[in-house]
């Protein structure tokens, strides 16, 4: 009786064949898609929407700010000017109040930007739901057998992108 004795590495790589033969048809009957939620959410018109509404709620705000530092801007340009006239008490104190106003920008920007934060979660409360309807909508009517977040692949071609196609349904649903 002859015994034929593979080596290990043919061996595996017989059966690595093999799989691979047996796994093609299988694998190209899957249907994938990726999507990159934040750019759907961002991109549809209900985002636009309440970027808009945030913009204008707080709009007076950032024009408070931006005086701040247009205040800061002319002191700091009139004292680096003046600086060769002006006496050791004369630049202290204007370097006091650049002091004051850099703390007082600083302090109403984060203040702003914890509101504004505070406001887009608000408005933005349920967009997690529709885009979650949205992607299982499409599953439903596309045939799709997996749809995974952008942020978990590597690379992906533009082919599997359906972003555009999130959008489109959160879209649709705001149109209902």
């Amino acid at each position: 009786m002859t015994r034929i004795i593979q080596r290990p590495s043919t061996l595996a790589a017989t059966l690595a064949l093999l799989v691979s033969m047996v796994s093609l048809p299988v694998l190209s009957e899957i249907k994938i898609g990726v999507v990159n939620v934040q750019g759907a959410i961002l991109a549809s018109e209900e985002a636009k929407r309440l970027t808009a509404q945030i913009q204008g709620e707080f709009r007076e705000d950032e024009q408070a700010i931006i005086a701040l530092q247009t205040e800061a801007n002319t002191k700091l340009q009139q004292m680096q000017k003046d600086a060769e006239v002006m006496s050791e008490a004369e630049r202290r104190r204007v370097q006091q109040e650049l002091e004051s106003i850099n703390n007082d920008f600083v302090y109403q920007r984060q203040k702003l930007q914890r509101q504004i934060d505070e406001r887009q979660q608000e408005l933005f409360a349920g967009i997690d739901q529709k885009v979650s309807k949205a992607i299982e909508d499409l599953v439903r009517d596309d045939d799709f057998d997996i749809i995974i977040p952008r942020q978990a692949a590597i690379y992906v071609s533009d082919v599997y992108d359906v972003t555009r196609k999130v959008t489109e349904k959160l879209n649709s649903y705001d149109r209902q």
